[in-house]
């Protein structure tokens, strides 16, 4: 399907076979989530919660599928940095909780770089498919910060707490295939497969018992919501205190010292910057 040409960070598709896709849409960034991606991302996840179809898609353009908060918007702020820096995992905590609680299946599609709160927000779906060249990385405390992005949350129910602990505290990077093996996602799929793959699969939920689906999904996520929303509302806490704090200022400003923004669609660019990025 043709899109229109858009400057908007996140925009909404909505396809004739009932899929609705939420598309993140700054691929030069990285999809990073400075405080306006973070706000556009909010306002339409909660747009497609109000009428999402049979299912919804959420899916990146670029070689990235979201390098996490942009560093550069929370570096040089000083004793703004923490606000700031709620403000941010404020609005996209919004989204991440309006797209945990969706009616109909989510689906997921992840290449390239998923890290910080990307991590988070590839892993709200219910369906999760990974191309082979994805890298997951949590990043936060490369740079002094804690998750967020329901990251501390979701990763424990996902793959135990042993490994989830593995994955927050030392930064390890797990490639498609890793994450299929761990489960931390449904299946991984050759890259030029991945988009043709996930709305497959989102068409099919649409067009599937959509009474029955809706059932299941609620049976499933029963009891989660007001959990999720406490536990995102102390991520966001945290990860503001210590973004004022003098340790994870100096290491944001070190890493940014050290190298520069990656040219769009270099994944591996990308994958460095969002070593640093929450």
């Amino acid at each position: 399907m043709n899109l229109p040409v858009s400057t908007e960070p996140v925009r909404i598709v909505r396809h004739p076979d009932g899929v609705t896709e939420l598309r993140l849409d700054d691929p030069g960034r990285g999809n990073a989530l400075d405080l306006r991606t973070a706000e556009a991302l909010r306002d339409t996840a909660l747009e497609v919660a109000a009428d999402p179809g049979g299912a919804v898609l959420l899916r990146a353009t670029g070689g990235s599928f979201c390098v996490g908060g942009d560093l550069r918007a929370f570096a040089g702020r000083g004793a703004n940095t923490g606000a700031y820096v709620h403000a941010v995992a404020g609005a996209a905590h919004a989204a991440i909780q309006a797209l945990h609680e969706l009616p109909v299946p989510l689906v997921t599609a992840v290449r390239g770089a998923a890290a910080g709160g990307g991590v988070g927000l590839a892993l709200v779906g219910d369906i999760v498919l990974a191309a082979r060249s994805a890298r997951f990385r949590l990043a936060y405390t490369a740079v002094g910060l804690t998750p967020d992005c329901g990251a501390s949350w979701l990763l424990p129910r996902l793959v135990g707490p042993r490994r989830a602990a593995d994955l927050i505290l030392t930064n390890r990077v797990l490639t498609g295939d890793d994450a299929e093996r761990w489960g931390l996602v449904s299946r991984s799929v050759d890259d030029e497969e991945l988009d043709d793959a996930a709305h497959r699969t989102a068409a099919g939920l649409a067009a599937g018992a959509g009474g029955a689906l809706q059932a299941a999904k609620g049976l499933l996520r029963a009891g989660t919501g007001e959990e999720l929303r406490h536990h995102l509302a102390e991520e966001a806490r945290l990860i503001a205190v210590l973004a004022g704090g003098r340790e994870a200022q100096d290491r944001m400003a070190s890493f940014l010292a050290a190298g520069g923004r990656p040219r769009a669609g270099d994944s591996r660019a990308e994958a460095r910057e969002s070593e640093s990025v929450s």
